[in-house]
C-alpha cells in the first residue's frame, strides 16, 4: 500500500461511445498511473505525486468482446455477418473472462484504480465490485448474488446455503486486467439491454444459464443515470472512494 494512499476518484461519464475510443482512454489513464508509480520508486517519501484513480461510466454502440482465457468458438456468426446484420463489431482484449456483449442501454464501468491506494487483492475487489452491483439491484427490489465459479452478478443465484435457484440468469458481466495493481476494465450491467445480441454467442463461454436485465425484470425502462448514481454511491461506500460532490449533494459524474 502506499505510504499516502489517495482515495480521491475522478468519475467520468464517456456517455455513447465507441469501444475502440474508450478502450484507447483507458490505456492512456493506465499508463499514467503506472508512469507516476514508476517514477515515485527514485523520489524520496516526502516527495513522491499521489497516484490517480478514475471511474468511467459509459455505453457503448454493439459490440462483442474476447477476454484472453476465452473461445472464438463462443462467437456464433461469422464477422462478415456480424458486420452487415448485427451492425456489431469484434475485439479481443487483455482482460479475464469470456466472451461478452456491450450495447446500447447497458451500463459499462471501467474503474481505472492503483489498489496500492486501496489494498492489494484482486479477488477482494472482484467481490467489491459484484457487491456494488448486488446493493443497486436490492435498491430496486430484486434479490441477486453469486454463483461459485462464475464471476458476475445473478438473479436466481446461490441462496448461502450451496443450492441454486430453477432460473439462474445473468444481469452483470466482469471481466478486469491489473497489473502492477492497477486495475482496467471492469463490470457490464444489462439496465435496457437488447438481450437478443447474446443469442449471437454463448455468454462468457456459460452455454445452460440465461441473461437478464434491469428492465425485462422490472418491466419498465430504467434511466442509465439513475442507475450510474447507485452504482457509484455503493461503490464510494464499500471502497471508501472521496468523490467531489455536486450542488444537490449527490456524486457529481463529470461529461468529458
Amino acid at each position: 500500500m502506499n505510504s499516502r494512499p489517495n482515495k480521491q476518484i475522478d468519475v467520468q461519464d464517456l456517455g455513447l461511445i465507441d469501444y475502440q475510443t474508450a478502450w484507447d482512454y483507458q490505456e492512456q489513464l493506465f499508463a499514467r498511473i503506472v508512469a507516476q508509480k514508476v517514477a515515485n520508486r527514485s523520489l524520496p517519501t516526502d516527495e513522491q505525486q499521489l497516484t490517480p484513480n478514475y471511474l468511467l461510466f459509459c455505453e457503448h454502440p454493439h459490440v462483442y468482446t474476447l477476454g484472453t482465457s476465452g473461445h472464438e468458438s463462443n462467437l456464433l456468426v461469422d464477422e462478415q455477418r456480424l458486420t452487415t446484420e448485427l451492425g456489431a463489431t469484434f475485439f479481443k482484449i487483455r482482460r479475464g473472462g469470456d466472451i461478452t456483449y456491450h450495447g446500447p442501454g447497458q451500463l459499462v464501468g471501467y474503474p481505472i484504480l492503483d489498489l496500492d491506494n486501496f489494498f492489494t487483492d484482486i479477488h477482494r475487489y472482484m467481490r467489491l465490485l459484484e457487491e456494488a452491483i448486488i446493493l443497486t439491484l436490492a435498491d430496486y427490489g430484486l434479490q441477486a448474488g453469486r454463483i461459485d465459479g462464475l464471476t458476475g452478478v445473478w438473479l436466481d443465484a446461490d441462496d448461502g446455503t450451496g443450492q441454486i435457484g430453477p432460473n439462474p440468469r445473468k444481469i452483470c458481466a466482469m471481466g478486469v486486467k491489473a497489473s502492477r495493481w492497477v486495475t482496467m476494465h471492469g463490470f457490464a450491467l444489462n439496465v435496457n439491454t437488447d438481450l437478443s445480441y447474446f443469442g449471437h454467442i454463448v455468454p462468457c463461454g456459460i452455454a445452460d444459464k440465461a441473461v437478464t436485465s434491469l428492465a425485462q425484470e422490472l418491466g419498465y425502462v430504467v434511466p442509465l443515470e439513475e442507475v450510474s448514481q447507485k452504482v457509484l454511491g455503493h461503490l464510494t461506500e464499500l471502497f471508501e472512494f472521496k468523490v467531489t460532490m455536486n450542488e444537490s449533494g449527490l456524486p457529481a459524474l463529470v461529461r468529458i
